[in-house]
């Protein structure tokens, strides 16, 4: 299984500080926390696109290549390419010269928005967001296999004959669909065959069990290989030093969640709400690295996920004790997980 990181880059301030961060260093301790998790043996490195000033990345392919530039083998992904709102040609030539630029580490998880912001900047119909998803989608996927294409839609001008470049240096470039749980959502991605991150926010395994099991029944149903068909979930993530440890982060967590914070949107946190995702069975992966390795490989067990991506930055913590929760999840946590998927497969 592989295991790797996400960070949205919000620029929540610190509850017991209440500083604000700036983006300047916010990104400085992006690029730190990407050093660290390549040079510590972590899979992959994410990054969210967001069009607001809560957040610090609005062009995930510009700051991956400056991560591509100070890494050697992590794997470098959006995490999600706001596609309804965006150009595919632009995705792609943007991903492909990052792909270049990292010798073969680039990945799209390509989705649909939760945020109005991009929509509206950028001039897509919101009330039409899956539509322009679908159609946006169907032609980067063409645009992968193809150097040159001519194509007619709804939301972009025709090509005719356009010549794509530059090409990427995996062939075909990576693209992931990132779903957030909607059965529509999860059955598109199946039947296309492409790989599914679902977003396991809430809920237990038993809810994220139904958008995979759509996944899978859709991707059979196209008539794709089962072995292809692979899963992956990101969560927030905090790999703590001890039980009072993770049980502390509370604050950062409600704060990061909390209306005020987001403009309105988001929700309340209480401390029940918290302590029960926490559980055993829950969604968050906040706990110590025994806790986690066992619910990942609960997830492992019920989902069949190839790929675990923690959201490992949220809420303000402090950069020392993120450092410290990378540091826990590749030198404890994916070392037990490896070896007991590994035991499992053979």
């Amino acid at each position: 299984m592989e295991l790797g990181i996400i960070s949205l880059s919000d620029l929540t301030a610190g509850p017991h500080t209440g500083r604000p961060v700036a983006a300047v260093d916010r990104l400085d301790a992006t690029l730190a926390h990407a050093r660290a998790a390549d040079e510590l043996g972590l899979d992959v490195f994410a990054l969210g696109e967001h069009h607001s000033h809560k957040f610090a990345v609005a062009s995930p392919a510009v700051a991956l290549a400056a991560i591509a530039a100070q890494t050697e083998r992590i794997r470098l992904a959006s995490g999600v390419t706001v596609l309804s709102a965006l150009d595919p040609v632009r995705v792609y030539q943007d991903f492909a010269q990052l792909d270049l630029l990292s010798h073969g580490r680039a990945e799209i998880i390509a989705g649909r928005s939760a945020f109005a912001e991009p929509f509206a900047l950028f001039g897509a119909p919101m009330n039409e967001y899956d539509e322009l998803f679908a159609e946006k989608l169907d032609l980067l996927l063409r645009l992968r296999e193809h150097d040159r294409i001519t194509w007619t839609g709804r939301y972009r001008p025709p090509l005719v004959d356009a010549e794509i470049a530059p090409r990427a240096l995996q062939a075909p470039l990576p693209v992931w669909v990132g779903v957030g749980g909607t059965p529509a959502s999860a059955a598109r991605a199946g039947h296309l065959g492409l790989p599914m991150m679902l977003g396991y926010i809430g809920g237990t395994l038993d809810h994220a069990r139904r958008a995979v099991d759509i996944y899978r029944a859709a991707g059979d149903a196209a008539g794709h290989d089962p072995d292809a068909l692979q899963v992956g979930i990101s969560t927030h993530f905090y790999a703590a030093a001890s039980e009072q440890d993770g049980a502390a982060v509370f604050e950062h967590y409600r704060s990061y969640l909390h209306p005020e914070t987001n403009n309105g949107r988001g929700f309340v946190v209480d401390r029940a709400t918290f302590d029960a995702a926490r559980r055993r069975d829950g969604a968050l992966m906040i706990g110590t690295p025994e806790q986690l390795t066992e619910k990942l490989l609960d997830a492992h067990a019920a989902l069949g996920i190839t790929r675990f991506i923690g959201q490992f930055d949220w809420g303000g913590l402090p950069a020392a004790r993120v450092h410290e929760s990378i540091a826990r999840l590749a030198t404890e946590i994916a070392p037990a997980v490896r070896a007991a998927v590994s035991a499992t497969v053979t």
